[in-house]
């Protein structure tokens, strides 16, 4: 997704079975796309499909075709023009626009899922990757005492902050960048959140073991079933030891404590 924003689409939105992704005709550069789908083809199949579309009210069509996702009967994620009349116990308001994190992939669901299985009341919290700040949402929603939430891309730490505050969570400190060069962020936490991907994770689970409090959670999610021994591998070197696992339609997440 980040890497078609950097060539010149505009709008993505989560589907079941992956993405959509739109871009102006003028703009459009086929040999990028195919430089993106070959590079990203080495690591997992990919299939692209592609379509030319009359113009038209795009928010209205968006709006028509963009679902709410309801997690364990307990959740309802919705945009702000979704009308609800059941009563959930959570409810996170999330209109993405260039953001990855909507709860329509399995890994948000996921992520999402176990927040809810895990007390954060009192506790300091990361978000690494944070996207449409979901996760954060989610973690302030359910009694945590600070947030700190964190992205590389620029368009999901704006998109981000108009979902935070749509929410009305006054304790979730946002900015940009990675984790490896943000000093502003010190200091042990309770619960380290990352749904990213693989190889991401691989390479920073080293970096969350650094941040990561005596018997602290890092929830991990972004990457599929047959990963997460490469993951429970790479975490055991650092004395993180799984404690749950789910899965969502071939998606994975861990729940690993420290210690």
């Amino acid at each position: 997704m980040a890497e078609l924003g950097e060539a010149g689409f505009e709008t993505f939105m989560e589907t079941e079975q992956g993405f959509e992704a739109y871009v102006e005709m003028e703009m459009y550069d086929k040999d990028q796309v195919q430089h993106i789908k070959e590079k990203y083809s080495a690591q997992t199949p990919l299939v692209f499909y592609q379509d030319r579309i009359p113009k038209q009210n795009w928010n209205e069509v968006w709006e028509k075709s963009y679902e709410p996702i309801i997690v364990e009967d307990k959740c309802l994620i919705r945009a702000d023009f979704h009308k609800i009349e059941k009563k959930y116990l959570y409810e996170l308001i999330i209109t993405p626009k260039m953001s990855f994190g909507t709860g329509h992939h399995q890994t948000t669901y996921l992520m999402v899922k176990n927040q809810m299985d895990i007390e954060h009341r009192g506790k300091r919290v990361m978000d690494a990757g944070c996207g449409t700040a979901i996760l954060s949402i989610m973690a302030s929603k359910l009694g945590a005492k600070e947030v700190e939430a964190f992205d590389i891309d620029e368009w999901s730490v704006s998109n981000g902050k108009e979902n935070i505050d749509v929410n009305g969570c006054k304790n979730i400190y946002q900015q940009q960048g990675k984790l490896s060069e943000l000093l502003n962020i010190s200091g042990m936490f309770d619960i380290i959140l990352a749904n990213i991907n693989k190889n991401v994770l691989l390479d920073e689970i080293k970096l969350y073991k650094r941040f990561l409090g005596p018997g602290g959670l890092l929830v991990l999610s972004g990457f599929f079933t047959e990963d997460i021994s490469d993951l429970l591998a790479e975490g055991a070197k650092y004395n993180l030891h799984e404690l749950k696992r789910d899965e969502r339609e071939k998606w994975a997440s861990l729940v690993l404590i420290n210690g």
